[in-house]
Order: structure tokens, then C-alpha cells, then sequence
């Protein structure tokens, strides 16, 4: 499977962006705020939508929805394949496009671990930390230990998309 063009849409509005005009431009990850391009650019330093920049990439000039739509197609490339190597059961495309979306924002090293995984792969699987998979979902919900409105907000999303097929409004 890979992810359907409302998987896209989904993670483009989870993920977020920052435009000036029609242009994407840098953006620090954890603040949402523009950077000064003409500084070295901080830890986190994004682009599109949740591009995090790598060295010798150059987007000072910003780049256009195209190109950051292109960027999030190859981001999330390790996310589908991710989910395609650690989920066994059948998936309805907007499981496997709430999966990707999870893998995507918490890392696949994470996804692979998770007891989402487990529950998924096994609805009969008994966690005593998580008792199901609603709640080992939803822990997925803190950035340095601190939990964030924005996380909650988008694994419940991503949870109704997962349980609900599709009916999702962020």
C-alpha cells in the first residue's frame, strides 16, 4: 500500500507549514516561527511540510507547494515502508494512511517498537501499561516529556481516522 491522496492531506494539515505569499519558507520545528535565513540555521530548522533540513541542503530562497509537497513524498517514503514491514493484518487504506501519519511524527525506530504495533497485529494482545489500542495510541502525545495540546490533538485525529475510516476534521 502507500498512502492515498487524503493521507497527504491529512499530514499536510497535522504537519502544518509556513508561507510568506505563495512561497514555504524555513521554519523552526518546535516554535512554528520563521528563521533568519541569513544566520546558521538552528537544530530543528523545517521546511514544507515537516521537512527537517540536512546538511548541504540549501532552501534559503524557499521552494514552492510543489517542491514541498515532492519533499513530503519522500519523507514519508520511510513511514509507508515502515508500516509495510512491521504491520501483518490487512489494513483499509485509511488505517494504513493513520498509521503512516503516526509513523511519520514519532519515527519508524519508535513505530517499530510500539505497542500500537502490537495491538494492531494482534487485537488480542494485553498490555498492563496500555489495555488497549486507544491508549497506546494516544501516549504518543509528548515532546520532551511535556505533554502538547498539538499532539493530543493529532493522535485523536489520527485515531479516528485509524477507527472511524476517514471521518477526520483538524
Amino acid at each position: 500500500m502507500k498512502i492515498s491522496d487524503n493521507g497527504i492531506l491529512f499530514l499536510k494539515q497535522c504537519e502544518g507549514c509556513v508561507k510568506y505569499g505563495n512561497i514555504h519558507i524555513i521554519y523552526d520545528d518546535k516554535t512554528g516561527k520563521p528563521v533568519n535565513t541569513n544566520e546558521p540555521l538552528p537544530r530543528g530548522a523545517t521546511i514544507g511540510y515537516g521537512h527537517l533540513i540536512k546538511q548541504g541542503e540549501d532552501f534559503k530562497n524557499g521552494i514552492s507547494e510543489a517542491k514541498a509537497t515532492e519533499l513530503l513524498r519522500v519523507d514519508i517514503a520511510t513511514a509507508e515502508r515502515g508500516v509495510q514491514e512491521n504491520i501483518t493484518v490487512p489494513l483499509s487504506q485509511n488505517q494504513f494512511d493513520a498509521l503512516v501519519s503516526l509513523a511519520y511524527n514519532i519515527g519508524v525506530k519508535n513505530f517499530t517498537n510500539s505497542t500500537v504495533v502490537k495491538y494492531v497485529n494482534n487485537p488480542n494482545f494485553y498490555s498492563s501499561v496500555y489495555p488497549n489500542l486507544e491508549s497506546a495510541w494516544m501516549t504518543w502525545n509528548k515532546s520532551s516529556g511535556c505533554v502538547m495540546a498539538g499532539l493530543s490533538n493529532r493522535r485523536r485525529q489520527e485515531f479516528n481516522l485509524f477507527t472511524n475510516g476517514g471521518v477526520w476534521r483538524y
